[in-house]
């Protein structure tokens, strides 16, 4: 769009370029510039037109963009000549992701370099290294307390060791994830230093207040994330004898981006990064971006322009780069991540379906898929050109924050079953066969979250404690069932490390001092190797799921209708312990697959009269994609022994 004020500044900022910029050759940069430099003037303007200095400002913002696009390799520009063709190429099908620290799958980068083939044999093309970055020994928040935004960990290796694991990925057509801390520093980064010395510049890159009046206000509205471990939203600093806000931890300070320095120097380190071979950045803490008095200070309305100049910017400089929004909240806000009052994304391309996540847990707890149903008939529609990140277990803890109208809606009330499912997946309710922790237990309300590796919360620790086979099965069988939804839902399927061999509790993490205090780390496991080799021998646990979900991994990359085109339509099948939906190939709309998963530990049937006329030939013959034979049928009714799940097509 041609707009008179922007582009007679945008004409000023290029005639005043600095030369060693303006004599680079520039002509894509210039080209996607003009394109959507009104919507990043206009974004800069709300958000710091006030401001005296907006004009040279706006000036180094660009010089920022312009730097970051000479600084991309020429290999990175061609493939992001090649996404701008292919606009829709990550919502295909093929993608499978994998979450890992990289100490927990190799002992550092240059080894994690060395063990691609496991993602290969497993069919994963899309690995998130969680945080790599410098952070200070024992106050890291599991590596989201920044220290140097440029900096490798030196334990994990350097630049050299990251761009070699770029390259072997982009060899084998896997993508980079990699995180950006975008809400924090570490209280030990270079900026926080500076501030603590008096430089009132740094001072200003964060909030800082000399008494509790402000402070005090900001602390009626705002809500405790760590009730236990970190109570209050700011930290006093004796060094500088003020009141710093530190949301998360107190080592945590956090970034004040009303001050536009700050947003530049964020662009800045996405778009190193992006030059580093990182194809998709997850965005950690979005929802916390902008800070209100009066407000919870989460999912405010300039966090999302934030976001959307940050992707403007990005698109000028970088524009084959996607964001994962990491925005655990409820799914009325969560849709907003993908761009409010865009057609097509214009925020972060993708962003995690933590509502998937509880609702499939609480489907395991319950043996039945009421709530489950009820939160995703009500989960809203995602834009064009967005994703959803869909696991079933990640890093983080569990938490249960479904929408109260759902659980009522499902028959529960909303405290009671809350408390059920952690006491269920803590092993405190009789029966439960899951080995899960506590995890953030707040007194006042109640509300606790959950820890554990997903083989130990589905019961395989247990399990194979006992030696019962049949428990065995079925706690194999819970794991495989959960992915079958995950890699057929629509979006881009994402698993964890450990997951695909069965890996339950990590209890070490109680022998280390800087990690004791956390047990999220109980979930956070470093591979056996040794062990992981009995992914190869029929009869082991490792075989049973390695092998399945290879299989599982290998079919759904064959399969268009499992592409995301918002081509699924949720079945009310009249049976409480079935999820069922369809997903169809949204350029053949008749070419469907019918999802059925039985979340019970009995046979259950699915009458197919239930389903009629929801473009599914109720007469013809089915075949299950995963098996490859016909399903149980009888009298019209599909009948799934427990814990089973069928991908359906017909012959």
């Amino acid at each position: 769009m041609y707009e008179q004020v922007s582009h007679s500044l945008l004409n000023a900022i290029l005639d005043d370029l600095k030369p060693e910029i303006s004599r680079q050759d520039l002509r894509h940069f210039y080209t996607r510039l003009g394109a959507n430099f009104y919507a990043i003037y206009s974004l800069f303007f709300n958000l710091y037109g006030q401001r005296k200095d907006f004009k040279p400002q706006m000036q180094r913002l660009v010089e920022t963009m312009a730097k970051g696009y000479i600084n991309r390799p020429a290999e990175l520009e061609r493939v992001d000549i090649e996404r701008e063709l292919d606009h829709n190429w990550f919502l295909s099908q093929k993608w499978v992701g994998m979450a890992l620290y990289t100490n927990g799958f190799a002992e550092n980068l240059d080894d994690l370099a060395d063990k691609t083939p496991y993602f290969q044999e497993l069919g994963i093309n899309m690995v998130h290294i969680m945080p790599i970055l410098m952070c200070p020994a024992g106050k890291s928040d599991g590596g989201y307390a920044i220290s140097d935004f440029r900096k490798i960990d030196d334990r994990l290796g350097d630049l050299n060791d990251l761009r070699r694991v770029a390259e072997e990925f982009r060899k084998r057509d896997i993508l980079l994830v990699l995180d950006i801390v975008l809400n924090h520093t570490s209280d030990e980064h270079e900026w926080a230093k500076k501030a603590v010395m008096g430089e009132r510049r740094y001072q200003d890159y964060y909030f800082m207040f000399d008494n509790r009046e402000i402070p005090d206000m900001f602390e009626q509205s705002m809500p405790d994330i760590f009730p236990e471990s970190a109570p209050g939203n700011f930290t006093w600093n004796a060094d500088m004898q003020k009141w710093v806000m530190t949301v998360f931890h107190n080592y945590q300070w956090d970034l004040n981006y009303s001050n536009p320095e700050v947003f530049i120097e964020m662009i800045d380190i996405i778009l190193f990064w992006a030059n580093q071979g990182v194809d998709v950045l997850r965005l950690d803490a979005v929802a916390f971006l902008w800070k209100k008095i009066g407000s919870s200070c989460q999912n405010e309305r300039n966090a999302h322009l934030i976001l959307q100049l940050m992707k403007d910017c990005c698109q000028v400089s970088a524009p084959g780069v996607l964001f994962i929004a990491e925005a655990i909240v409820a799914p009325v806000e969560v849709i907003k991540y993908f761009g409010e009052d865009a057609i097509i994304a214009k925020e972060c391309e993708i962003a995690y379906n933590a509502t998937l996540m509880a609702l499939l847990w609480d489907g395991i707890a319950t043996k039945n898929a009421k709530l489950l149903y009820q939160g995703l008939k009500n989960l809203p529609d995602k834009l064009e050109r967005a994703t959803w990140l869909n696991y079933v277990r990640c890093h983080d803890d569990i938490g249960f924050g479904f929408d109260d109208n759902d659980v009522l809606a499902a028959g529960y009330e909303p405290y009671t079953h809350r408390k059920y499912l952690v006491d269920y997946f803590s092993g405190q309710f009789e029966g439960s066969p899951a080995r899960g922790m506590v995890f953030m237990l707040n007194d006042a309300t109640g509300d606790a979250r959950i820890c554990g590796s997903l083989a130990s919360l589905a019961g395989l620790e247990a399990a194979a404690e006992s030696g019962d086979p049949d428990l065995i099965s079925a706690a194999v069988n819970k794991i495989l069932l959960l992915h079958s939804v995950i890699l057929s839902f629509g979006g881009i399927p994402l698993l964890y490390n450990g997951d695909a061999l069965g890996v339950v509790n990590d209890y070490s993490y109680r022998d280390d001092d800087s990690k004791n205090s956390d047990n999220r780390w109980i979930h956070r496991p470093k591979i056996n190797w040794e062990r992981a080799e009995l992914r190869k021998k029929q009869g082991t646990v490792e075989y049973s799921l390695f092998s399945a979900l290879k299989k599982m991994i290998a079919i759904r990359k064959e399969t268009s209708a499992f592409a995301d085109f918002n081509n699924r339509e949720l079945l009310d099948v009249d049976n409480e312990h079935l999820l069922c939906f369809t997903r169809f190939n949204y350029l053949r709309p008749s070419e469907r697959v019918l999802v059925i998963a039985n979340f019970d530990a009995n046979p259950q049937y699915l009458d197919l009269d239930v389903i009629s006329g929801r473009g599914i030939n109720l007469y013809g013959q089915f075949v299950d994609l995963y098996s490859g034979r016909s399903p149980a049928q009888y009298d019209r009714r599909i009948v799934l022994q427990g814990y089973q799940f069928y991908w359906l097509t017909e012959i």
